[in-house]
């Protein structure tokens, strides 16, 4: 059975623009036109391919064919430069998925030592950016997920340490003299967003049940590190970004020694794409040198 290019671009479109009514203005055709190629996919298919949400979101799966759409748009792409052609003129676009903290620290760096390439970075915690290349959302991810995404390969990176700290007078009147994970129980936490639940982890590693119920979210980077060195309540931070105020006493260990790392994986999808295949050997290089093997 094949699978129509039209009806599969479409399906795509309407993934990535969010809706049939945005899809219909990318592609130049009409709503109803666009309603109607995903329609006769679907019964080509025999299965359910979007959940008509807004935005559009694919079913299991129709993320397999959004993912097999992308690559052979990927592919396309590839085969346009080779020939020296430039196709519609656009610009070598990679999409990636990857993490706040490997954002603001390491990854960027990365980029750069890719010229030519358009990216578009796709921010997730690295428990979930998988997911996102499953769905065939993005080409790659920095993952925590060892185990490939189907169709994709899985490479270590390294390893991110993180440190539970606090702002000084925060430690010293809501933590010390108490025993850890009793004291963790209480204090006020500052975590990532309602998926982070990295704070939980370490206390329980510590022996407790969770961080205390009052926690301020702060989805960025950047922000969460200043919200735990404002005092706001403690937190796991990335050793990098920890060592500058703890060196200035900004920051107070919690637990002199004790750090948490989290591993992290480079996926792609198996393709012989040259933007892809330079973009990993930058990330894997960066990493190398950035993370703890």
């Amino acid at each position: 059975m094949d699978l129509p290019l039209d009806q599969v671009r479409t399906l795509l479109a309407v993934v990535d623009e969010g809706t049939f009514d945005a899809a219909a203005a990318a592609l130049h055709v009409t709503p109803s036109a666009v309603s109607q190629r995903v329609k006769a996919l679907e019964q080509r298919t025999g299965r359910v391919l979007l959940q008509r949400t807004k935005p559009v979101r694919p079913t299991e799966s129709g993320a397999v064919l959004v993912r097999y759409a992308r690559q052979l748009a990927r592919l396309e792409r590839d085969a346009w430069g080779e020939l020296g052609l430039s196709g519609a003129g656009e610009p070598v676009r990679v999409s990636v998925a990857v993490n706040a903290d490997s954002l603001a620290t390491w990854f960027l760096p990365a980029l750069n030592r890719v010229p030519g390439l358009c990216f578009e970075l796709h921010r997730e915690d690295e428990a979930h950016t998988a997911v996102l290349l499953r769905e065939g959302l993005v080409m790659a991810a920095v993952t925590s997920s060892s185990d490939p995404v189907p169709g994709c390969t899985a490479r270590p990176l390294g390893r991110m340490r993180y440190l539970p700290v606090a702002e000084p007078e925060f430690a010293r009147t809501r933590v010390a003299g108490r025993p850890l994970p009793d004291a963790l129980a209480t204090a006020p936490v500052v975590v990532f967003d309602r998926k982070d639940d990295f704070q939980d982890g370490y206390v329980r590693r510590l022996g407790g049940t969770s961080a205390a119920p009052l926690r301020h979210h702060v989805p960025t980077s950047e922000g969460f590190l200043d919200a735990v060195a404002a005092g706001l309540g403690w937190g796991m931070v990335p050793e990098v970004q920890a060592h500058p105020l703890l060196a200035d006493g900004r920051l107070s260990p919690l637990a002199p020694g004790e750090w948490m790392d989290v591993t992290l994986y480079w996926q792609q999808w198996k393709l012989d794409s040259p933007a892809l295949a330079a973009l990993a050997e930058a990330v894997t290089a960066t990493a190398a040198k950035a993370l703890r093997g």
